[in-house]
């Protein structure tokens, strides 16, 4: 073990100045204009209508204690940026006991007999509740999921107005928040709040398609359409140059579940998604008089054994190795939010570009067009779940066994809440909502083959029992229960987190994977954000692509021994972290 590296990282005792540089990647321009509208793409590639409004832009917002109503504003906020970050023009940090309240007028066009308005936000961190023309029209929890609200009986022609209160408690209280801290440092990022994915308003008819999900078989030679309306209505899919038609007949109706078609085509000669080869099938359905357009892949993940008898990951039935990186999805002027499309795309390509053929999506949510342009340009996704919970002793559940992984590691989750920070019942149970949420709002994207319970024990509790409710929510997909230490024995791998030992297999029924190693730590002058550094292993910046070199080799003699998967940290330089593959502002690439 490298015993100083890991005694390094605890960071005792260490002053700490906070002295922050302001960086910008290439994607931000030096001043927003007046018609500014950050993120102008369409925000749902997977159920695309025409008429659509998007309304990111310039804000009114203004701050008040909690409780307290809007008043008049402080100034403007630039939508969908939050108010912590640079990109938003605000720079400020809003604290548990206060409000942040928004509002913008929009237009709205008369709309014809029967068609209804729906608003979409993407993700507003934490709680909100929304109103339009004064009216409240709906409210929300969880800073990571989208929402929509039918706004069709408050709007009017012409001008209208939205408005948005938000509160948001961070790491002071128990919802997800991944690694926001309203005390940075370290590992842990500056909290933000608000907005931070994109708002967007469309027009569909009465009765329109409200869910589309799309599975293909496992023999790879038929996939299955569930498409959920108000009540039924004729419906044509078109697919590879050939329509289905199907009647009000072939849907069944339930009080609660509306009007449900669930059918199977053929997939003549399939041809199969690889990151190698990411091919997608374009959809375009016709269901009474609402038009949309989708896709989806021909692939399969699963278990199986590798040809030295080694348990292992497959793709399309064949062994795989995932060779992954983690991505947390920061950027140095707006946070969470990516400065621009192209931003997220520069990430994937870059990754791609350095032998990568996975992403770990860590402790975030990203937007639906991340997830996109990962099953288009044919990179695999292992999905975490946000974290929550209340405090815990950091040095005893995350630092310590960081550097001594044995410490802890046999403690078990069911029943030992106080330990974990998951005492609240009422928040463990939006935690297990949440989490089959996130599976089905991501579940037709083709390039998630995991899902990642809990990280490192932050908020874990009864893991076996939620590894099995994942299980029946996505029997498709691979589980990780436990990535990092406290195993339950669960879920389809055994998952270590290792950045001070040898790295070396463990001979374990799952597959064997390393969910987080490297962490190689290297500050680029002119591309830092903090003085402070945090990291596993210090290179000066020419040692670095050599020390990488290695490490790469290595990883590849462990496959061989049956090493699964691996995810390298980390894509990106993040706040202290300078452990990335890329400087925080996206300008260099450090290991070459």
């Amino acid at each position: 073990m490298r015993i100083t590296d890991a005694l390094k990282s605890l960071q005792l005792g260490k002053k700490k100045t906070r002295e922050k540089r302001n960086l910008k990647t290439i994607w931000s321009p030096d001043v927003w204009t007046e018609d500014a509208c950050p993120l102008p793409e369409y925000p749902r590639p997977q159920l695309v209508r025409r008429n659509w409004q998007n309304l990111n832009g310039w804000w009114d917002y203004q701050i008040v204690p909690a409780g307290a109503e809007y008043t008049k504003p402080d100034g403007r906020i630039l939508v969908p940026f939050s108010p912590e970050t640079d990109a938003s023009g605000v720079g400020r940090v809003l604290q548990p006991e206060e409000a942040l309240w928004y509002r913008r007028r929009f237009a709205c066009q008369e709309t014809a007999d029967g068609q209804r308005v729906i608003l979409h936000f993407g993700a507003v961190d934490e709680r909100c509740i929304v109103y339009v023309n004064g009216q409240p029209a709906g409210k929300h929890r969880n800073g990571y999921l989208s929402f929509s609200l039918d706004i069709t009986d408050l709007v009017r022609p012409g001008a209208n107005e939205l408005t948005v209160c938000v509160r948001d408690d961070s790491d002071t209280g128990n919802e997800c928040r991944g690694k926001q801290r309203f005390s940075p440092g370290g590992m842990f990022y500056q909290a933000q709040s608000g907005i931070w994915q994109t708002v967007w308003m469309e027009t569909v008819p009465e009765n329109f398609i409200a869910d589309l999900k799309i599975v293909p078989k496992k023999d790879f030679c038929s996939v299955c359409f569930r498409i959920a309306m108000k009540k039924p209505a004729p419906v044509a899919i078109r697919l590879d140059g050939k329509a289905y038609h199907f009647r009000e007949a072939d849907f069944t109706t339930g009080r609660k579940s509306g009007a449900v078609l669930q059918t199977e085509i053929r997939i003549d000669d399939p041809r199969l998604w690889t990151p190698e080869s990411p091919e997608l099938y374009d959809v375009e359905i016709d269901a009474g008089d609402d038009h949309v357009q989708s896709y989806f892949a021909v692939r399969s993940f699963g278990t199986g054994t590798d040809v030295n008898g080694n348990p292992c990951l497959t793709l399309n039935g064949r062994p795989y190795f995932m060779h992954g990186v983690l991505d947390q999805g920061y950027w140095p002027e707006s946070l969470m939010t990516a400065p621009a499309d192209e931003a997220l795309l520069f990430d994937i390509t870059e990754m791609k570009r350095a032998g990568f053929n996975m992403i770990r999506k860590h402790e975030k949510i990203e937007t639906e067009r991340w997830y996109y342009h990962c099953d288009r340009l044919g990179m695999i996704v292992w999905q975490d779940m946000v974290h929550g919970g209340g405090r815990i002793d950091s040095m005893l559940m995350t630092y310590l066994p960081t550097a001594f992984s044995w410490i802890w590691t046999h403690v078990r989750d069911e029943g030992n809440e106080k330990r974990f920070g998951r005492t609240d019942a009422k928040a463990r149970a939006r935690f297990e909502r949440d989490l089959i949420r996130m599976i089905r709002q991501l579940e037709n994207h083709p390039c998630i083959a995991l899902w990642n319970i809990f990280n490192e024990g932050w908020g874990q509790y009864d893991s076996l029992r939620l590894a099995a409710m994942v299980r029946k929510a996505d029997p498709t997909r691979l589980i990780d229960h436990a990535s990092g230490w406290f195993d339950q024995g669960g879920g389809d791998v055994k998952s270590v987190h290792n950045y001070f030992r040898k790295l070396v297999v463990e001979k374990d029924p799952r597959p064997f994977v390393l969910s987080e190693y490297g962490g190689y730590t290297s500050g680029i002058p002119g591309h830092v954000m903090y003085e402070e550094n945090y990291g596993y292993r210090d290179y000066v910046p020419e040692d670095l692509p050599e020390a990488f070199r290695k490490l790469m080799e290595e990883i590849s003699a462990l496959k061989n021994e049956g090493l699964a998967a691996a995810v390298y940290t980390q894509v990106s330089d993040i706040e202290e972290e300078k452990n990335g593959i890329l400087t925080y502002d996206r300008k260099a690439r450090k290991t070459e």
